[in-house]
């Protein structure tokens, strides 16, 4: 054997070794991600927000980010969390604000919610920034997903819906299209029945041009079969973006509507009849009115439990006992803060609809299962194969004195540790150094 072939070989050996090696750190790597440590939580008081309601002393155990069991006969597991009596519930979502996709609204860059050109179209959650600062000031809250909207533009289609985790990771957007948003209602210039004749149009249009193509597809296939020829139908025309949004609204995709006035509202019971819709109605100031109808017709509304006065005369029934009356009249209700920057405070506000006649069962369903319900959301409750979105708190959730102890989103652990904080603990440091130097 030659100089050179020995070399040749001891040189193949020594990049096999590397690839073996690389490959098992890989296979490491990925066994890391693939496996989390278990987690039980015992000892809770554990509000599911299902039809079980609450349960003393109760165990959950989560395992791989999923809840695998509730009092598991055999229960072991990594990390074992005594909870001492104190409330568990699902992870707080907050629906309809632009959390990621604003940090300062007087900083132009920094506003990605909206644009004049936006339409039906228009995919806000590509602008996300899981890195705000309002992330983890928002899970001070206990608010562990969040359904952001557009601002929209100069359409009556402001765009899609998108859900997202408050993980503040990358890869945070958990369903970018999840819904499809239009803003009806009042207008400072024109007429609202303009809004709603486009959107009426836009359905009708689409379901027609649906019907043809079925028609036109199933006149191909039978031709085909009569002269023996199989597949032999013609290639449909690829419908446009704006149609197949359309398109998955008339096959169930949530379409939310911004809506107060009392005549307004019926006209979307009407609209969610006769297209068969998945509707949820966002504002609903005059809902109150049109209760019994809203609750037949099982649409959703999305409220201020805030709103005591009207804001314009499409409201004119505003009142801090509107949420506890819808939900009394059968209409699941939404709770929403509309200040993003201060969407945390939703459990007060919540707190103030227990005050005026809601229950804190009903209350806690209206910012954890039944937003998961109105927007197909795989979270919200404490049962057996949801994601262990879960929130430890330390006091009564709806009382400002109690606070979150911990938070967990999928299964992993997250701080409540905000900027504020830090800016705090920086600045209440003591030093010789002026404060503006304090690392």
């Amino acid at each position: 054997m030659t100089k050179l072939s020995k070399n040749l070989i001891t040189k193949n050996l020594i990049a096999k070794n590397l690839i073996t090696k690389g490959l098992a750190a890989s296979l490491l790597v990925l066994s890391s991600f693939s496996y989390a440590d278990s987690l039980l939580i015992t000892n809770a008081k554990v509000h599911t927000a299902t039809d079980k309601g609450v349960l003393t002393n109760a165990a959950v155990l989560v395992e791989d980010g999923v809840i695998t069991a509730i009092n598991p006969a055999s229960p072991k597991a990594d990390t074992i969390i005594d909870a001492k009596g104190q409330s568990l519930t699902p992870g707080l979502i907050t629906p309809m604000n632009q959390l990621g996709l604003i940090e300062v609204n007087a900083v132009s860059r920094t506003r990605d919610a909206g644009d004049k050109k936006a339409d039906v179209t228009f995919d806000p959650s590509l602008a996300f920034n899981p890195k705000s600062t309002l992330i983890p000031y928002s899970r001070k809250g206990g608010i562990t997903r969040s359904v952001i909207s557009p601002t929209g533009g100069d359409t009556i289609f402001a765009g899609q819906i998108s859900v997202v985790d408050l993980s503040g990771e990358y890869h945070s957007v958990v369903d970018a299209r999840n819904a499809v948003y239009v803003q009806l209602g009042s207008k400072s210039k024109g007429s609202r029945a303009i809004s709603f004749q486009t959107l009426y149009n836009k359905l009708e249009d689409a379901e027609k041009a649906l019907e043809k193509a079925a028609k036109a597809k199933a006149k191909a296939e039978k031709d085909a079969k009569k002269d023996g020829k199989k597949g032999d139908a013609k290639d449909e025309k690829e419908p446009s973006r704006e149609a197949k949004i359309i398109n998955s609204v008339l096959s169930g995709k949530p379409l939310v509507l911004d809506a107060d006035r009392g005549t307004d509202l019926l006209h979307l019971i009407d609209l969610k009849e006769r297209f068969k819709l998945k509707l949820v109605i966002n504002g609903a100031g005059d809902a109150i009115s049109v209760a019994e109808q809203l609750a037949k017709a099982e649409i959703p509304v999305i409220i201020n439990p805030l709103s005591a006065m009207p804001n314009d005369f499409d409201s004119l029934h505003s009142s801090l006992e509107n949420a506890a009356k819808l939900t009394k009249a059968g209409v699941k209700v939404i709770l929403a803060e509309t200040d993003t920057h201060n969407m945390y405070q939703i459990r007060f506000s919540a707190g103030n609809a227990v005050s005026y006649g809601m229950s804190k069962e009903e209350a806690l369903a209206s910012l954890t299962a039944n937003v998961a319900d109105a927007f197909n959301i795989n979270a919200g409750t404490i049962e057996v194969g949801k994601p262990a979105d879960l929130v430890l708190w330390n006091g009564d959730m709806f009382e400002l004195s109690g606070y979150v102890d911990k938070i967990w989103i999928n299964g992993k652990a997250y701080s409540t540790k905000s900027r504020h904080d830090k800016l705090r603990d920086r600045y209440m440091k003591k030093t010789d150094m002026p404060r503006a130097y304090v690392e």
